[in-house]
């Protein structure tokens, strides 16, 4: 796994990604049979989001607070938000 951006957020960043990927191994499988139909992909979909607060959201909290300290105590918060004003992404860019 990488290095966080900042050294004294590894740790965190390590136990959140196993967190993640052992959720997402999960989610991906029964993800393709239960789109068989919206109503079944739209509960099994919530389910998994509350599956993943429950087990990583916590984890995902704590790794985010320490980047973005640190990203301020850089001076790149205000580089970050000025470049999300200059191009918002509002919109998922189009498929090829």
């Amino acid at each position: 796994m990488a290095e966080s951006l900042a050294s004294e957020c590894t740790p965190l960043k390590i136990k959140y990604d196993s967190c993640f990927n052992a959720w997402f191994e999960g989610y991906l499988v029964p993800a393709v049979s239960a789109s068989s139909s919206p109503e079944k992909y739209s509960e099994y979909s919530q389910r998994k989001a509350d599956e993943f607060q429950e087990k990583c959201g916590k984890l995902w909290e704590e790794y985010r607070t320490c980047v973005q300290k640190s990203l301020k105590e850089k001076g790149l918060d205000t580089m970050l938000q000025q470049s999300r004003e200059e191009n918002p992404l509002s919109r998922p860019p189009p498929l090829p």
